[in-house]
């Protein structure tokens, strides 16, 4: 009996409307890994996370090489703080005044990748631009946010629900049998108790790594120094653990095309 083809995985969070660099980095270990190994290359899109910061954008002058932060603009406080990212809303003009901005800072193909971009969400966005610029070309995408993918997965005791408040869905902790709001600090908003389907439940940090195992079934998961410092890999032990490929400047965004 021949064995399974291999399963070469990296997840992240939706991470810059032009992907960090650290991503890329991940894409380009993959590519290799399956050069050397066969099999398919998978991408966890972790679209459920909520954090604004994630989808900072850093890009440097292209004259001057002065770096430059960017980020989505959302429609209200509450959406921006809580709704998880495929539920981020962009506002209608926000598109084409970023693009006048961007025209300093990436080459005139990336600019016209970003222009051309159709989605109305922070987490569709992303994603769009990967693939226009050709990051996962090849790559199967599986998405957190998927209720499909949800009602797959494992079921855990440390997870967030996408649940309505206040007229958005809103991404809540599950803390002590309550759903809360985290508001900084040691300060909690407890939501109203209310019924929630497993189509509504995403993993936390230190329960991911078993409920997208539970989906994707890779051999092979490839992840950047921060993550492999809190993997508990015992958490699924049949993974061989891959570091990402070195690259400068990790953080920032890469918006060269094609990738």
């Amino acid at each position: 009996m021949s064995e399974a083809a291999p399963v070469i995985a990296f997840g992240q969070q939706p991470c810059g409307f032009f992907p960090r660099r650290f991503l890329v980095a991940k894409v380009w270990t993959a590519r290799r890994l399956q050069q050397e190994l066969g099999g398919e290359i998978v991408f966890f899109y972790h679209d459920a996370d909520h954090d604004p910061r994630e989808t900072q954008t850093t890009l440097r002058h292209l004259k001057t090489d002065e770096p430059q932060s960017f980020n989505f603009t959302f429609e209200n406080k509450l959406q921006r703080k809580y709704s998880p990212l495929y539920a981020k809303r962009i506002p209608a003009d926000w598109q084409e005044n970023m693009a006048r901005s961007l025209g300093a800072f990436a080459p005139p193909e990336a600019v016209e990748a970003f222009r051309a971009v159709q989605a109305d969400n922070v987490a569709d966005f992303c994603l769009e631009l990967y693939r226009a610029m050709g990051l996962l070309e090849g790559v199967r995408v599986v998405r957190s946010g998927d209720a499909a993918v949800r009602e797959a997965a494992c079921a855990i005791d440390d997870y967030y629900v996408d649940v309505p408040h206040e007229g958005e869905t809103v991404r809540a902790r599950l803390v002590d049998g309550a759903l809360k709001l985290h508001r900084g600090g040691p300060a909690w908003l407890e939501l109203p108790r209310c019924d929630y389907a497993k189509s509504q439940i995403s993993p936390a940090r230190d329960s991911r790594l078993p409920w997208m195992q539970s989906v994707l079934g890779c051999t092979h998961y490839i992840a950047g120094a921060g993550e492999q410092a809190y993997l508990r890999k015992e958490d699924a032990p049949e993974i061989t653990y891959v570091a990402r490929d070195e690259i400068d400047r990790s953080s920032e965004a890469y918006a060269q095309l094609p990738v």
